[in-house]
C-alpha cells in the first residue's frame, strides 16, 4: 500500500512539472493584459524543439533551454499580432495551436528520416536523488520566483498595473507595450520548458501526442487559481492527480475502459471550470488590446 501511494506521489509530481511551466506562462501573460490561450501550440513547439536539441547534442539541459527559447519565439508572434497589429488574442492563440503542432510535425519529418515522431533522446533529464525529476523542483523555484517578482517588486506592480488599467499606467510613464511584450514572450518562454520538460524528463522523445491536452488544462489551472501563481500551482497538482490516476489505473488494472480512465485529467478540468470559473476575476483588462492614442 505505502509504495502504491509513493508511486502515485511521484507520478503526480512528474506530470504536474509541464503543467505548472504552462499554467505560470499563463499567469504572467493575463497578469498583464494579454490572454494567451496559445500555450499548447507553445509547449508543442518547445517539446519538438527540446527532444530534437536533445537527441542531436545529448545534451538534455541544452534541450530544455532551446525548448523554452521555441515557445519564446512562437510567444513573439502572438505578441506582434495581438499587442502591435492589435489582434484579438483569442483568435491569435488559436492560431498559434494549430501552427505549433503541424510545424512540429513538418520539420520532424525533415530531421527525423520523415518519422512522425524523433528518436529517443539519449539521455534524460536528470532526478533528484534518482527518485524525483529535476524538473520538479525547477518548476517550484518558477512557481515562487514568479509570486516574489509579482507582489514584492517594482516590475511586478507594473505588470499588475498594466493587465488592470492600462491607460492609467500608461500616464505614470509605464511603457504599457513594452510590459505586455516581455510579458506574452516571458510566457511563451515557460511554455516551451513546460513541453520540454515532458519530452525530456517524463517521455524521452517527441510523438504527435506528447502535448495532448496539457496547454489547455495549464489554462484551466490559471483560472482555477485565480490569477496567481500559488493559486495556479495548486491547481496543477490536482490535475496531475487525476493524470497519475489515469496512468495508474491503466493496463487493464481495473474492469473499466481504458478510455474512460483517459478521459478523467479532461473531465476534472471541464467540471472545474463549470463550478469555479464564474468566482473568478480575471485582470480588468485581459483581453483588451491597448491604443495608446485613445486612452
Amino acid at each position: 500500500m505505502l509504495s502504491s501511494i509513493l508511486s502515485l506521489l511521484n507520478t503526480t509530481l512528474m506530470y504536474s512539472a509541464p503543467l505548472i511551466f504552462g499554467a505560470m506562462g499563463g499567469v504572467i501573460s493575463e497578469r498583464a493584459g494579454v490572454v494567451n490561450i496559445g500555450i499548447e501550440g507553445m509547449m508543442t513547439f518547445g517539446a519538438f524543439v527540446g527532444a530534437s536539441i536533445g537527441y542531436y547534442t545529448a545534451n538534455p539541459w541544452l534541450g530544455f533551454l532551446a525548448g523554452g527559447l521555441a515557445g519564446a519565439l512562437m510567444a513573439l508572434l502572438h505578441a506582434i499580432a495581438s499587442i502591435s497589429f492589435k489582434a484579438d488574442q483569442t483568435i491569435s492563440g488559436m492560431a498559434l495551436n494549430f501552427i505549433g503542432p503541424g510545424l512540429s510535425l513538418f520539420l520532424c519529418r525533415i530531421f527525423f528520416s520523415n518519422q512522425t515522431m524523433t528518436d529517443r533522446v539519449p539521455n534524460k533529464l536528470p532526478k533528484v536523488f534518482n527518485v524525483i525529476d529535476i524538473t520538479v523542483f525547477i518548476a517550484l523555484a518558477v512557481t515562487i520566483l514568479l509570486w516574489f517578482i509579482l507582489y514584492k517588486t517594482k516590475w511586478g506592480l507594473r505588470i499588475r498595473s498594466v493587465g488592470e488599467h492600462p491607460a492609467a499606467a500608461d500616464t505614470l510613464g509605464i511603457n504599457v507595450y513594452k510590459i505586455r511584450y516581455l510579458s506574452v514572450i516571458s510566457s511563451g518562454f515557460l511554455a516551451g520548458l513546460g513541453g520540454a520538460s515532458m519530452t525530456l524528463a517524463v517521455v524521452a522523445q517527441f510523438t504527435p501526442t506528447s502535448i495532448s491536452g496539457q496547454g489547455f488544462i495549464a489554462l484551466a489551472a490559471v483560472i482555477f487559481g485565480k490569477w496567481t501563481p500559488q493559486g495556479a500551482y495548486g491547481a496543477c497538482l490536482l490535475f496531475a492527480i487525476a493524470q497519475a490516476l489515469a496512468v495508474s489505473l491503466g493496463g487493464g488494472k481495473i474492469a473499466v475502459p481504458s478510455e474512460i480512465i483517459n478521459m478523467l485529467p479532461y473531465v476534472l478540468t471541464i467540471i472545474i471550470l463549470i463550478l469555479f470559473v464564474g468566482k473568478s476575476m480575471a485582470p480588468k483588462a485581459s483581453g483588451k488590446p491597448y491604443d495608446k492614442g485613445t486612452r
